[in-house]
Protein backbone atom coordinates (compact mmCIF):
# COMPACT_ATOMS: atom_id res chain seq x y z
CA UNK A 1 0.00 0.00 0.00
CA UNK A 2 1.28 3.13 -0.93
CA UNK A 3 1.90 5.15 2.15
CA UNK A 4 3.95 8.13 2.52
CA UNK A 5 6.05 8.21 6.18
CA UNK A 6 3.77 10.80 7.39
CA UNK A 7 0.66 9.06 7.23
CA UNK A 8 1.68 5.65 8.71
CA UNK A 9 0.90 4.11 12.21
CA UNK A 10 3.22 2.98 14.26
CA UNK A 11 1.60 2.63 17.64
CA UNK A 12 0.66 -1.15 18.21
CA UNK A 13 -2.42 -0.80 20.34
CA UNK A 14 -4.07 2.15 18.29
CA UNK A 15 -3.30 -0.71 15.07
CA UNK A 16 -5.24 -3.61 17.23
CA UNK A 17 -7.77 -1.23 18.13
CA UNK A 18 -8.27 -0.01 15.24
CA UNK A 19 -8.67 -3.93 13.61
CA UNK A 20 -10.93 -4.94 16.24
CA UNK A 21 -13.35 -2.24 15.31
CA UNK A 22 -13.06 -2.71 11.47
CA UNK A 23 -13.31 -6.27 11.73
CA UNK A 24 -15.22 -7.36 8.50
CA UNK A 25 -12.41 -7.56 5.97
CA UNK A 26 -11.29 -8.60 2.88
CA UNK A 27 -8.94 -11.33 2.97
CA UNK A 28 -7.21 -11.53 -0.77
CA UNK A 29 -5.82 -14.41 -1.95
CA UNK A 30 -3.68 -14.26 -5.56
CA UNK A 31 -2.19 -18.56 -5.88
CA UNK A 32 -1.29 -18.98 -9.41
CA UNK A 33 -1.42 -15.47 -10.50
CA UNK A 34 -5.20 -14.92 -10.05
CA UNK A 35 -6.81 -12.93 -7.42
CA UNK A 36 -9.30 -13.70 -5.11
CA UNK A 37 -11.27 -12.00 -2.89
CA UNK A 38 -13.73 -12.63 0.34
CA UNK A 39 -15.67 -10.57 2.76
CA UNK A 40 -15.55 -12.23 5.91
CA UNK A 41 -15.82 -11.49 10.15
CA UNK A 42 -12.51 -11.74 11.62
CA UNK A 43 -11.41 -11.54 15.00
CA UNK A 44 -7.58 -10.42 16.19
CA UNK A 45 -6.34 -12.28 18.96
CA UNK A 46 -2.62 -10.25 20.29
CA UNK A 47 -0.96 -13.13 21.18
CA UNK A 48 2.21 -10.51 22.88
CA UNK A 49 4.53 -10.57 20.06
CA UNK A 50 2.78 -11.79 17.50
CA UNK A 51 -1.30 -10.87 16.23
CA UNK A 52 -3.37 -13.50 14.74
CA UNK A 53 -6.25 -13.29 12.63
CA UNK A 54 -9.24 -15.92 13.03
CA UNK A 55 -11.70 -16.32 10.53
CA UNK A 56 -13.97 -18.84 8.69
CA UNK A 57 -15.68 -18.72 5.41
CA UNK A 58 -18.35 -21.28 4.03
CA UNK A 59 -16.53 -24.64 2.38
CA UNK A 60 -18.01 -23.93 -0.79
CA UNK A 61 -16.13 -21.08 -1.50
CA UNK A 62 -12.74 -22.25 -2.97
CA UNK A 63 -10.82 -19.75 -2.13
CA UNK A 64 -9.39 -21.53 0.81
CA UNK A 65 -8.09 -24.11 -1.40
CA UNK A 66 -5.75 -21.76 -2.40
CA UNK A 67 -4.21 -21.67 1.03
CA UNK A 68 -1.04 -23.23 0.50
CA UNK A 69 2.36 -21.58 1.66
CA UNK A 70 1.67 -18.39 -0.09
CA UNK A 71 0.90 -14.74 1.73
CA UNK A 72 -2.62 -13.12 1.60
CA UNK A 73 -3.88 -9.40 2.69
CA UNK A 74 -6.24 -9.00 4.93
CA UNK A 75 -7.82 -5.59 4.08
CA UNK A 76 -9.05 -3.69 7.41
CA UNK A 77 -10.51 0.19 6.19
CA UNK A 78 -11.34 2.34 8.29
CA UNK A 79 -13.51 5.76 8.73
CA UNK A 80 -13.28 7.96 5.18
CA UNK A 81 -14.36 10.77 3.29
CA UNK A 82 -14.14 13.37 0.14
CA UNK A 83 -12.31 16.47 1.19
CA UNK A 84 -13.44 19.47 -0.71
CA UNK A 85 -11.32 22.70 -1.71
CA UNK A 86 -13.55 24.90 -0.22
CA UNK A 87 -12.38 23.65 3.19
CA UNK A 88 -9.19 24.80 3.30
CA UNK A 89 -7.87 27.93 4.32
CA UNK A 90 -5.27 28.54 1.14
CA UNK A 91 -7.38 28.70 -1.52
CA UNK A 92 -5.01 27.01 -4.65
CA UNK A 93 -6.01 23.28 -3.48
CA UNK A 94 -7.45 20.20 -5.23
CA UNK A 95 -10.31 17.90 -3.80
CA UNK A 96 -9.05 14.33 -2.05
CA UNK A 97 -9.83 11.37 -0.03
CA UNK A 98 -8.73 11.38 2.89
CA UNK A 99 -9.00 7.31 5.15
CA UNK A 100 -7.75 4.97 7.02
CA UNK A 101 -6.80 1.43 6.42
CA UNK A 102 -4.69 -1.19 7.36
CA UNK A 103 -3.37 -4.37 5.19
CA UNK A 104 -2.60 -7.40 7.15
CA UNK A 105 -0.15 -9.94 5.56
CA UNK A 106 0.63 -13.61 6.55
CA UNK A 107 0.27 -17.45 5.48
CA UNK A 108 -3.16 -19.36 6.57
CA UNK A 109 -3.40 -22.61 8.55
CA UNK A 110 -6.37 -24.66 8.20
CA UNK A 111 -7.98 -25.18 11.22
CA UNK A 112 -8.70 -28.70 11.34
CA UNK A 113 -9.34 -29.84 14.84
CA UNK A 114 -13.36 -29.89 15.35
CA UNK A 115 -12.57 -28.25 19.04
CA UNK A 116 -11.18 -25.19 17.81
CA UNK A 117 -13.71 -24.85 15.28
CA UNK A 118 -16.44 -25.18 17.73
CA UNK A 119 -14.52 -22.72 19.88
CA UNK A 120 -13.59 -20.33 17.20
CA UNK A 121 -17.22 -19.66 16.55
CA UNK A 122 -18.08 -19.37 20.02
CA UNK A 123 -15.72 -16.28 20.36
CA UNK A 124 -17.33 -14.84 17.63
CA UNK A 125 -20.47 -14.91 19.04
CA UNK A 126 -19.86 -13.95 22.26
CA UNK A 127 -17.76 -10.73 21.04
CA UNK A 128 -20.34 -10.12 18.23
CA UNK A 129 -23.90 -11.12 20.32
CA UNK A 130 -23.16 -12.16 23.85
CA UNK A 131 -27.08 -11.85 25.00
CA UNK A 132 -27.36 -15.02 22.44
CA UNK A 133 -24.73 -16.84 23.18
CA UNK A 134 -26.49 -19.09 26.05
CA UNK A 135 -28.75 -20.29 23.08
CA UNK A 136 -25.88 -20.98 20.97
CA UNK A 137 -24.65 -23.16 23.41
CA UNK A 138 -28.26 -25.11 23.60
CA UNK A 139 -27.76 -25.57 20.25
CA UNK A 140 -28.69 -29.59 19.17
CA UNK A 141 -25.17 -31.30 18.88
CA UNK A 142 -25.94 -32.74 15.63
CA UNK A 143 -27.18 -29.45 14.17
CA UNK A 144 -24.04 -27.71 15.69
CA UNK A 145 -21.70 -30.43 13.61
CA UNK A 146 -23.78 -29.72 10.29
CA UNK A 147 -23.08 -26.26 10.62
CA UNK A 148 -19.44 -26.96 11.23
CA UNK A 149 -18.81 -28.98 8.44
CA UNK A 150 -19.92 -26.51 6.11
CA UNK A 151 -17.49 -24.30 7.00
CA UNK A 152 -13.41 -23.51 6.62
CA UNK A 153 -12.15 -22.06 9.75
CA UNK A 154 -8.52 -20.53 9.33
CA UNK A 155 -5.46 -18.43 11.02
CA UNK A 156 -3.10 -16.14 10.03
CA UNK A 157 -0.18 -15.11 12.24
CA UNK A 158 -0.04 -11.59 10.97
CA UNK A 159 4.00 -11.13 9.32
CA UNK A 160 3.73 -7.79 8.78
CA UNK A 161 1.84 -4.89 8.85
CA UNK A 162 0.89 -1.69 6.46
CA UNK A 163 -0.90 1.31 7.58
CA UNK A 164 -1.84 4.43 6.11
CA UNK A 165 -3.90 7.48 8.34
CA UNK A 166 -4.34 9.88 5.79
CA UNK A 167 -5.48 12.41 7.25
CA UNK A 168 -3.97 15.97 5.21
CA UNK A 169 -0.93 15.53 7.26
CA UNK A 170 0.79 17.41 4.29
CA UNK A 171 -1.39 20.32 5.17
CA UNK A 172 -1.10 22.65 8.31
CA UNK A 173 -2.63 21.70 11.29
CA UNK A 174 -4.97 24.82 10.83
CA UNK A 175 -6.21 23.59 7.61
CA UNK A 176 -6.58 20.20 9.40
CA UNK A 177 -8.83 21.60 12.25
CA UNK A 178 -10.96 23.24 9.11
CA UNK A 179 -11.17 19.73 7.27
CA UNK A 180 -12.39 17.89 10.79
CA UNK A 181 -14.94 21.31 11.58
CA UNK A 182 -16.79 20.65 8.17
CA UNK A 183 -16.94 16.95 8.56
CA UNK A 184 -18.13 16.71 12.38
CA UNK A 185 -21.26 18.51 10.84
CA UNK A 186 -22.01 16.05 8.58
CA UNK A 187 -24.75 13.60 9.42
CA UNK A 188 -23.07 10.79 8.25
CA UNK A 189 -21.44 9.17 11.15
CA UNK A 190 -18.67 7.97 9.11
CA UNK A 191 -17.15 11.26 8.11
CA UNK A 192 -17.87 12.31 11.65
CA UNK A 193 -15.89 9.07 12.54
CA UNK A 194 -13.01 10.16 10.54
CA UNK A 195 -13.18 13.92 12.08
CA UNK A 196 -12.53 12.55 15.48
CA UNK A 197 -9.72 10.50 13.74
CA UNK A 198 -7.92 13.68 11.92
CA UNK A 199 -8.30 15.50 15.53
CA UNK A 200 -6.82 12.82 17.28
CA UNK A 201 -3.76 12.92 14.98
CA UNK A 202 -3.37 16.64 14.13
CA UNK A 203 0.29 18.17 12.92
CA UNK A 204 2.18 19.21 15.94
Amino acid sequence: MYAPSYNRLEDRAELLEFMRANSFAVVVTGTGGTLHASHLPVMVHDHGKDLVIDSHMAKNNAQWKEFFDDEVVVIFAGPHAYVSPRWYEEKERVPTWNYAAVHAYGIPRVVEDRKQKHESQRRLIEAMDPQWLPQFDALRPQYVEQMLAGIVNFQIRVTRLETRWKLSQNRSRREQELIAAELEKSADSVERALAALTRKHLTP
